[in-house]
């Protein structure tokens, strides 16, 4: 694969990652207007919303689940830069491509591939909230987990790409 080629799907991933991120910066208002909606009824009514309060929680899962790829490529995510600020462009990019290639991409491999049978047994009996009254649609809450390691390992492929062409660009001049 040619070197633009790379770039160009690293960027399609990017500006993907960038749309899920402006949906995503909605939740946080959609869980406090619907706090509110929970503490009103509560307290203002004395009326109970499982379902709402659970909507609160499915909201957040989202948030943070969807999340991870956004926050990868904010380039936001916990790192230990006590060496790293202090590197090259060049020595950043080694740093990045080896660190996804051998630590992100295994990990969300195996986050994948381990929560298949979970959610997969989900799906299949369309599990539901124990709690009266709550979300019918528990299955669709698990299956964040392996579509947050799906999305952070095309984030992770995306850097890495980014890495290559910066390690690429910047090729030391040979004598």
């Amino acid at each position: 694969m040619r070197l633009s080629a790379h770039l160009s799907i690293a960027n399609s991933i990017d500006k993907s990652v960038q749309k899920l991120s402006q949906g995503l910066s909605w939740l946080p208002l959609a869980m406090a207007a619907l706090t509110v909606f929970v503490v009103v009824l509560r307290y203002g009514f004395g009326l109970g919303a499982i379902s709402a309060q659970e909507g609160v929680v499915y909201l957040h899962s989202a948030l943070f689940m969807l999340g991870a790829s956004c926050t990868l490529l904010a380039d936001e995510h916990v790192r230990v830069d006590v060496f790293y600020r202090n590197f090259s462009l060049r020595s950043k990019a080694w740093v990045n491509a080896l660190g996804h290639t051998m630590f992100t991409l295994p990990l969300c491999t195996l986050i994948v591939f381990s929560s298949l049978g979970y959610v997969g047994e989900s799906w299949s009996i369309r599990e539901v909230s124990p709690e009266p009254g709550g979300i019918p649609a528990v299955y669709i809450l698990k299956t964040l987990i392996p579509l947050m390691a799906i999305l952070l390992a095309l984030q992770a492929v995306g850097e890495i790409f980014k890495s290559v062409h910066i390690l690429i660009e910047q090729e030391p001049n040979r004598g």
